[in-house]
């Protein structure tokens, strides 16, 4: 349980954290809209800034804890079903070599 002294201050620096992050995307705005400016200056189309914008995306998504942990529990259930559909494979296989030798 905490105290009314510690409620106080963890709520100035959730207050303090939020302020941090707004200015931070407040700068990443006007950096990316600099970019743009940039590019735009150097003459690169919108088809390629799309790509990247797709990349970059595709790739935020794919470090995010939970693709992760989806990737990681689909790829182990999909090991889990294959081993399955190998061991039925195995023991139909067996079942009609046992059926041939009668």
């Amino acid at each position: 349980m905490l105290s009314d002294e510690e409620r106080e201050e963890l709520k100035a620096e959730l207050v303090q954290l939020e302020d941090e992050i707004t200015t931070l995307r407040q700068v990443l705005s006007a950096k990316e809209r600099h970019l743009i400016e940039i590019k735009q200056k150097l003459g690169m189309n919108l088809m390629n800034e799309i790509k990247q914008n797709f990349s970059k995306s595709w790739h935020d998504m794919q470090t995010t804890t939970a693709y992760k942990k989806t990737h990681e529990t689909l790829s182990h259930a999909g090991q889990k079903a294959t081993a399955a559909f190998s061991n039925v494979g195995t023991a139909i296989s067996k079942k009609f070599g046992d059926m041939r030798r009668k």
